[in-house]
């Protein structure tokens, strides 16, 4: 099985001033991510917009993105939903696309308990071929994954790890130690990366690797590398820059600041909105001590 990346950014879906997605722009960006330390790309997950584009947006974000990528780095589609067959139907159009793996949020709204849970991901694995990862984010989804039923999860053999971002490290390390060998844990929070990885989690799914990807890229490295005072002092220079790109819902923060760094991605799609004067003010700020590692135009 291909090795997703210990860094995947989960990628901003550029906009056109009319609202469209922008898919020459969508290219380019996936590309400058490749270049800018990461390993793959998440496409049309959280970051990506994921509520409110359509399906056939999804679907060819999915193939450009892959056709622009090549085999640089890993292509992760968000085919998650809180429907299991809108899922399972979203997920095999995918896998005849080419990505390399889905990422599958827990469902939303709707509240499942732990069985439904598991019945849901076993069902969609069940579906496809491709590797699946998991995506625990209860600030989103209300219903939250538990520690059990992703490590009774973890024994289906394509579900090959989880995004955790429930921020619960008692959770996190009941699932490092209780998952099946091989199964991985990438942090879902930027500012968890460094202590999950102290626990025993695979690497990151990040948002600020847009902006910091070869600094979180060395982060990682150092670590791995045994260089701990090395690897904190990179977690401890971004921790500012972790905080403010989440002053407002994520992507609203990182679009504003790609659009004022010249790499422009356009607005973010109603319901939601650019950041008010105030936090446009503090991202401004945040950008202007940081050092950006990704090409800009």
């Amino acid at each position: 099985m291909k090795d997703l990346g210990r860094l995947i950014t989960a990628m901003v879906t550029p906009m056109k001033a009319d609202g469209s997605v922008d898919y020459e722009q969508a290219k380019k960006l996936a590309v400058k991510l490749m270049d800018s330390g990461s390993d793959g790309v998440v496409v049309v997950g959280t970051t990506g917009e994921s509520p409110t584009l359509v399906r056939s947006e999804e679907l060819k974000l999915f193939a450009e993105i892959k056709k622009a990528i090549g085999g640089r780095g890993s292509v992760i589609a968000g085919t998650g939903s809180n429907s299991t067959a809108e899922a399972v139907e979203a997920t095999r159009q995918a896998e005849e696309i080419g990505v390399d793996a889905c990422l599958l949020v827990v469902p939303y709204y709707n509240k499942p308990p732990q069985e439904g849970l598991y019945q849901h991901f076993k069902t969609i694995a069940g579906s496809t071929s491709l590797p699946c990862i998991l995506y625990n984010v209860p600030s989103r989804t209300v219903a939250s994954l538990s520690a059990e039923t992703t490590v009774r999860l973890s024994r289906i053999d394509n579900i090959i790890g989880t995004k955790e971002a429930s921020a619960n490290f008692e959770e996190i390390s009941k699932i490092i130690s209780s998952a099946e060998p091989g199964f991985k844990v990438w942090s879902g929070n930027d500012s968890d990366t460094l202590p999950l990885m102290s626990i025993g989690a695979y690497g990151v799914i990040s948002v600020v690797s847009h902006l910091v990807g070869r600094q979180i890229k060395e982060m990682l490295e150092s670590y791995l590398e045994g260089k701990l005072n090395r690897a904190a002092a990179i977690h401890n220079s971004l921790m500012g820059l972790f905080k403010n790109m989440f002053i407002t819902a994520n992507p609203c923060p990182l679009k504003y600041a790609l659009n004022y760094l010249g790499f422009e991605v356009g607005k973010p799609r109603l319901p939601l909105v650019e950041p008010d004067d105030n936090s446009a003010s503090i991202i401004r700020e945040a950008l202007k001590s940081a050092h950006i590692d990704l090409p800009l135009p």
